[in-house]
């Protein structure tokens, strides 16, 4: 290796600017290949690679406000008032805490795995059973969680400003697209200022109408806790709490958002332990307290409201927060304050769905193409995906989508949960080391491709009824228990030999440093001729140098990308 190729040690540790840092960083990668073409980064992206260390400046805790801004969505509500309303409280609160549970359990391996070594989720799933184009399928899902859930909120805000301005719902709809699009075009550091800036006002709109509620009106919780559905049947039962279950479970891919700010989390010293655990698991799989607490009280605020706007209209968080507000509030100010209540989570989610679904269509798109168009003509995708679902009236047939979905999304997450566990920790045979870079994984890993297909594929068939009206409802267990049983399974069977394509990528320097985190020292690549930490970078098939994992995804011809081999 060339000693012009790489700064010395001593100066990776100055004190940067983070906006020098982003600049050192972000790394406009040439396409090897084509004639003056270039793949350039927007602004704070990383949507190809890991999140290096000289970007990293913020503290666990402003990491972990920004990540849990995400999630002041309203969908809550209207997905815990449409099972409330169908199959009673009793069944809706134990569908809630069985779903908390699994996306926490399924959630946290990812969070660890996501903070501790700064990937996005597509990344992880590479190295954890997919292979470098095995996973483009669980990017289009996870993007598809994206513009299902901003077309969800889009849709709420619509009604909202109905309600409060008069604007008719196709106008409404056009309004909160667009009023994303300028703050989608930065990164982190406009979206950590947005997300702990709003989140007081938010608390407060949210918890303070329900707070008053309760205390002046503890018979309107008797009344939500006696509730057995618009069907009057009554009692729990095990068909209904898996039914509702399902719908809950369609949000187990908001780890996916959680991940795309967690992996800016600094690296973990003995000095800030307490503090970046914390964060992990606040921000990470502790995400679905709050949801789940979310969706009891959009069931709660459904039984409260049902009898003035009937069960049509009880699963809008609008009608739901104007009624709430109405019995604290003077009748001019109830509109207003639940219209700003719905504009504020809208934005909150809405950005960060817009963001994290343009870094999975990008991230699919360069690998499969070789070219990186910029990550600002999929945030228009995406919104475009957003707006049809909106203007097809999503809203009216929500539970059915994300009965649908959640199969996929299930089956995705809980193969790679498992790999992280069960396959690195427990059997050994899929790699420690987080690994995405082209050319040292296998293009496609039989592992998880296989235990994905075959869960999502059968607990479909079973959510349409293809294997009976009886099996219907367990849907979403099928999917869960066939991914958690294939994917060591698979494992075994391949005795882990399509998980690396490559046992070291030409380079001495070990990719984590003495404390374990990924390695700070600065490598030049020498087709873009920018610097890029050590866990970036991999040393090239034709020239003594080495080049980054943005140059490799975009070398069509595959010039640089080092053939298969061991040792």
């Amino acid at each position: 290796m060339s000693s012009t190729e790489r700064r010395p040690r001593g100066s990776v540790g100055r004190e940067e600017s983070p906006q020098a840092g982003a600049g050192a960083g972000s790394g406009t990668g040439a396409e090897p290949g084509s004639e003056g073409g270039a793949a350039r980064e927007t602004l704070e992206d990383y949507t190809l690679r890991f999140a290096p260390r000289s970007y990293r400046r913020w503290t666990p805790m402003v990491v972990a406000t920004t990540a849990l801004g995400g999630i002041a969505y309203l969908a809550d509500f209207s997905i815990g008032a449409g099972i409330g309303l169908t199959h009673g409280t009793g069944n809706a609160l134990a569908a809630i805490l069985v779903a908390a549970v699994v996306i926490f359990v399924t959630g946290f391996p990812l969070a660890y795995y996501g903070a501790r070594y700064n990937l996005d989720l597509d990344l992880i799933t590479r190295g954890s059973g997919f292979g470098y184009y095995g996973s483009v399928l669980t990017s289009v899902i996870f993007a598809s969680f994206t513009f299902i859930f901003f077309a969800l909120e889009g849709s709420i805000m619509a009604q909202g400003l109905k309600l409060g301005l008069g604007l008719p719902l196709w106008l409404g709809y056009l309004v909160s697209t667009f009023m994303v699009i300028p703050l989608v075009v930065y990164g982190m550091k406009a979206l950590s200022k947005l997300q702990v800036w709003t989140t007081p006002v938010w608390l407060l709109l949210m918890v303070g109408p329900l707070a008053y509620l309760v205390v002046t009106d503890p018979g309107t919780v008797d009344h939500w806790l006696s509730f057995a559905g618009t069907g009057g049947e009554g009692g729990v039962n095990t068909a209904s709490v898996l039914l509702g279950s399902g719908v809950c479970l369609s949000l187990i891919a908001q780890i996916g958002e959680q991940i795309d700010y967690l992996r800016f989390m600094p690296p973990r010293t003995n000095g800030n332990r307490r503090a970046w655990w914390t964060a992990v698991v606040v921000a990470g799989p502790g995400w679905v307290v709050l949801g789940a607490l979310k969706q009891a009280i959009g069931a709660f605020l459904a039984v409260y409201v049902i009898a003035s706007v009937g069960p049509a209209s009880a699963a809008e968080p609008i009608q739901q927060f104007k009624a709430a507000f109405d019995a604290m509030m003077p009748s001019w100010l109830v509109v207003p304050l639940a219209v700003v209540l719905v504009v504020i989570s809208q934005i909150k989610i809405n950005v960060t769905n817009a963001y994290s679904g343009s870094l999975a269509w990008t991230n699919s798109f360069t690998r499969l193409t070789g070219r990186y168009p910029g990550r600002m003509v999929f945030v228009l995708l995406n919104l475009a995906f957003a707006l049809a679902l909106m203007e097809a009236d999503m809203f009216s047939f929500l539970n059915r989508v994300l009965g649908f979905y959640s199969n996929c999304a299930i089956a995705w997450v809980v193969t790679v949960a498992t790999d992280i566990m069960v396959n690195k920790y427990v059997l050994k045979l899929s790699p420690h080391a987080p690994e995405f870079r082209r050319g040292m994984l296998y293009a496609v890993n039989p592992v998880g491709t296989v235990a994905f297909v075959a869960a999502s594929g059968l607990s479909i068939a079973m959510y349409f009824h293809a294997l009976g009206d009886t099996l219907q409802p367990y849907s979403p267990v099928a999917a869960a228990l066939i991914a958690f049983v294939l994917t060591p399974l698979m494992a075994v069977l391949t005795k882990g030999r399509y998980y690396l394509r490559r046992t070291t990528d030409g380079i001495d320097e070990p990719l984590l440093d003495a404390d374990g985190n990924p390695s700070a020292t600065l490598y030049r690549c020498h087709v873009c001729r920018q610097e890029f930490e050590r866990p970036d970078v991999a040393a090239c098939r034709t020239h003594d140098a080495v080049v980054c994992s943005l140059c490799l995804s975009t070398d069509r011809v595959g010039d640089h990308v080092l053939p298969a081999s061991v040792g």
